[in-house]
Formats: C-alpha cells, sequence, structure tokens
C-alpha cells in the first residue's frame, strides 16, 4: 500500500484517488480552493424571484462510458448517483447572414438529413464523406492513444499504425485545411473550425487528427446532469470519501518535494511540516508544476502556447427565449476572431478581445437551477488569456470587463436575440477571475500546451504522476477522466 498524495481535486484528481483508494492505496487529496471540482465550478445567486444555479464550466458532457467505467471500478453505479438526461439538439448553430440554423445530433444519418435540409444534397455527401474520415481517426485515437500512456512524440511515431489509419489522420494537415478538402459550404467548415476551441487551439495551426472530438460528440452524443454538471464533483467527492480517501480543502501545495530524483512528499503554504508520500499525482496546470511546485525549465517548453481562454456572463432573465440547451452563435468573419483572440507575438501583434465574437449560449430547461418563469443562462465568448504578454490581455484593467459585457450582450442583440431589457442580473466572470479561482494559468480552459499532443502522465521524478486537462489525453471531461484511468492503471493496485 502506498501513500498517495493528490495535488488538486479538480475531476482528474478525484477520479484518480477514487480509483487508487479502490485499490488499496492510502490516498490524500490536497485542495487550495474551499470547494472540490476545479474548473467544474458553480455558482449560485439569490434574488426575490428565486435562486439561480450556474455551471461556471463544463456544460455538455460527452463519451458517457467513459463515467460508467469510473464508477464501476470504484465499486459502484454511475445512475446512483446522477441523473444523466440526453440532449438533443446537442449544438444549435445559428450562421451570419440569416438563413436556417443547423441542429446537430447523435444520429449521424438524421444529422446528415438535417445538413441536406438546410444546406443541401451536396453540403450532406460532403458532410458523410468527412464523417467516414473522421470515425477512422476516432477508432485508431481511441485503440492506440486516448487509454495508454504517451510519453512522447516518439511514441506516437513507434506505434503500429495502419495505412488507412495514417491517411485518415493527416499527419502535418490542419483541421481548417480538413474542412476546406472536405466541405464546399461555408457554413459547414465554421462549424468544424469551431471543435479546435475545444482543445483551446486555433483551427489554422489545429493538426486535422482533431476531427475525432466532434465525431465523439456527434456519435455518443451529448448529456446533461440534472441539477446541473457540478453533481458530477460532488457523486466523485462521495465516491472518494466512501473509500476512505482523506479530501483536504484550503491546503495550498507550495512545492513537491523529489530529492535524489524521487518524490517524498510535498509542502503545504503555512505548515512547517511536510506531508510524506510515496506518489503524488499532480492535478494542476503542467506549467505551475513545471514553474512552481517543481521547477523544471527544459519542461517549460511548449506550456505558454496561445491557448484560449473564455470571457463569461452568467445572466438571470425572465420569460421564455426558444433557445436549445446549447446554441452557438457565430460572426461573419472568423478569422477576424482567431486574429484577435490569439493575436501572433511574433509579429509584435497585441491580443484583445473580438469585437465580432462567436457567442455560446447554454440554457439549460432545468427548474432546479432557476426560478419558475425565468432562464440562467451562461454566455461564453473565446478570449484572450490574462497577463501583460503580447498574446494576452490585462483583464483587470479598470472599466474593461464591463465594457466588453456591454459589448456582448449587443453582439446577440444583432444576432437576433436582445435581452438586454429581460435582465435580472448579470455577473461578469474573466479570464483573470478563472485564473484566480482554479490557478489555471492566465485562466486558460483547456491548460497551458493546447493541441494534441500533451505533456507526459508520468512525471520526470520517480513517483511523480500527472493528471488533468493539461497532461494526456488532453482536456474536456472525458479526456480527464481518461487521463485519471491512464495514472490509476500505470500506478497499479496495492496487492
Amino acid at each position: 500500500m502506498a501513500r498517495i498524495v493528490v495535488v488538486g481535486a479538480g475531476v482528474g484528481g478525484l477520479a484518480t484517488a477514487a480509483r487508487l483508494a479502490a485499490t488499496g492505496h492510502q490516498v490524500t487529496v490536497l485542495e487550495r480552493a474551499g470547494t472540490v471540482g476545479g474548473k467544474l465550478g458553480r455558482y449560485v445567486r439569490d434574488t426575490p424571484a428565486g435562486a439561480f444555479h450556474f455551471d461556471t464550466g463544463p456544460s455538455l458532457l460527452t463519451l458517457p462510458d467513459v463515467f460508467h467505467d469510473l464508477f464501476e471500478a470504484t465499486g459502484a453505479k454511475l445512475d446512483e448517483y446522477l441523473d444523466l438526461t440526453p440532449v438533443d439538439p446537442i449544438v444549435r448553430h445559428v450562421f451570419p447572414g440569416g438563413g436556417p440554423a443547423l441542429d446537430s445530433c447523435a444520429d449521424p444519418a438524421e444529422f446528415a438529413a438535417r445538413i441536406g435540409a438546410a444546406f443541401g444534397d451536396r453540403a450532406a455527401a460532403d458532410w458523410q464523406r468527412l464523417w467516414r474520415r473522421a470515425a477512422r481517426v476516432w477508432q485508431a485515437s481511441d485503440r492506440d492513444i486516448l487509454r495508454r500512456p504517451i510519453d512522447s512524440p516518439r511514441d506516437l511515431a513507434a506505434l503500429a499504425w495502419r495505412l488507412g489509419d495514417l491517411a485518415a489522420i493527416g499527419p502535418g494537415r490542419t483541421l481548417r485545411g480538413l474542412g476546406r478538402r472536405h466541405l464546399s459550404d461555408p457554413r459547414l467548415r465554421m462549424l468544424l473550425d469551431r471543435y479546435a476551441t475545444y482543445t483551446g487551439a486555433d483551427p489554422r495551426r489545429a493538426p486535422a487528427a482533431l476531427v475525432a472530438v466532434p465525431y465523439a460528440e456527434l456519435t455518443f452524443g451529448g448529456w446533461y446532469l440534472r441539477g446541473g454538471l457540478g453533481t458530477l464533483a460532488d457523486a466523485l467527492l462521495t465516491r472518494c470519501l466512501d473509500l476512505g480517501v482523506v479530501v483536504r480543502t484550503g491546503a495550498t501545495v507550495t512545492r513537491i518535494d523529489a530529492a535524489g530524483g524521487r518524490v517524498h512528499g510535498v509542502r503545504l503554504r503555512g505548515v512547517t511540516a511536510p506531508v510524506p508520500a510515496d506518489v503524488v499525482v499532480a492535478n494542476v496546470d503542467a506549467l505551475t508544476l513545471y514553474r512552481d511546485l517543481l521547477p523544471s525549465p527544459r519542461r517549460l517548453t511548449g506550456l505558454t502556447d496561445r491557448s484560449l481562454a473564455g470571457f463569461v456572463l452568467l445572466l438571470g432573465l425572465t420569460g421564455d427565449s426558444g433557445l436549445a440547451h446549447h446554441n452557438v452563435f457565430f460572426p461573419g468573419d472568423y478569422d477576424a476572431e482567431f486574429d484577435a483572440v490569439f493575436g501572433h507575438p511574433g509579429r509584435g501583434v497585441r491580443a484583445r478581445p473580438a469585437a465580432d465574437p462567436t457567442v455560446f449560449v447554454t440554457v439549460a430547461n432545468d427548474p432546479v437551477v432557476r426560478p419558475a418563469g425565468h432562464e440562467a443562462w451562461f454566455v461564453l465568448v473565446n478570449a484572450p488569456r490574462h497577463g501583460t504578454a503580447t498574446g494576452a490581455v490585462d483583464w483587470r484593467r479598470p472599466g474593461l470587463a464591463e465594457a466588453y459585457a456591454d459589448r456582448v450582450l449587443d453582439v446577440l442583440a444583432e444576432r437576433g436575440v436582445d435581452v438586454r431589457d429581460r435582465l435580472v442580473f448579470r455577473e461578469v466572470r474573466t479570464p483573470a477571475d478563472l485564473d484566480d479561482a482554479t490557478g489555471a494559468p492566465g485562466g486558460s480552459i483547456y491548460g497551458t500546451a493546447g493541441g494534441l499532443l500533451r505533456p507526459a502522465n508520468r512525471g520526470p521524478a520517480h513517483g511523480l504522476w500527472l493528471v488533468g486537462g493539461s497532461s494526456h489525453p488532453g482536456g474536456g471531461l472525458p479526456m480527464v477522466t481518461l487521463s485519471a484511468q491512464i495514472v490509476a492503471d500505470d500506478i497499479g493496485p496495492a496487492w
């Protein structure tokens, strides 16, 4: 039985802790915040009309089998803890210039029919051809990458790739290039580009292999958890406690002791004595780990990439808008948004809030999260990370956040959804706020190593592992949960 310390109580940390405790290890989770869940945040606003509840992080659960596997591995059933509800449409896409919206769904034939009805038979045929390629990429990724350790690019190169898989993955191609090659309708290209942002990346630079992301979402479906996705954190905490895991909140780890090339424990702020450990699992951003907790300059390379952050509005509204659960309102010039958000540090072009951004609106049709006759809106806009570098924005600059909140509401009004006269309240969350709340450097949503290949799960010191969105296999709830499986399997059972 190993003494294991998990640094961070995000989904990855809690999932790893539960798996390890279920196999006989002595596990302690240390979380700097006062609550668990990490980026799976929640916020409640009380008003005279009643309480509004918001998920301030993920708003959609995909690959539900990953979570069923997690709970079964810890001796429980997912349905005993969580109420999964399928979402249809998964996303309603509203394109510039008017015309029909496009509702995505988890039935490939039905989605192709919806594309045909909205954009014509050629567009539907294009999508089906792309879909066959995406299936190959997903199958290769799920078989060879997502459920096994990948310690370096050499590991990828050493895999026994089938020639057909390599052709589908298209090494060296971008997601944007894949869309231009396969999709004649610019609206479908725009839809495909959006999935690069799921990894915090620019579609013009993101690898074509990310076509597996929409395939997973639109094949296995999108799901909502009754009461909000934050209930997943509650369920994982309950599993951990039932399995004997010690969970300490308000405990800030300042250093990992790794003298002689192996971990010995961690240091806590305000505490003289170290917390001893045979194994440390770091559920923090890789940049934080290698910059602050276990300084390793060589491993910082590539961890300050331009990775997306998010500007968020939490809106309490009167009435019923008639929107879907998830809605995306695209801009007239998608490239101008990416140019603004990512900037171009190499040319001295500063990042800035996009003047005409894509606006994501989540409206849960769940009476648990809003008073009767009202709606709780989570509004997200792609944004530069917080900071003072060329590729960042100082979101604490006086007046900036409120002015940009006004702009986002104006953009929604321009796109036919004017809610300014229905506002009960609005709360603003900037990338700086996410940085403060979760320790995500600059407020990066998906970790500082955006794109496909993430830092390895096995750290440079013996007994150190990395879990979570900034490590392999990547960001998002299912990938983070798979990273927990990889780490727990690599550490192995106590017996």
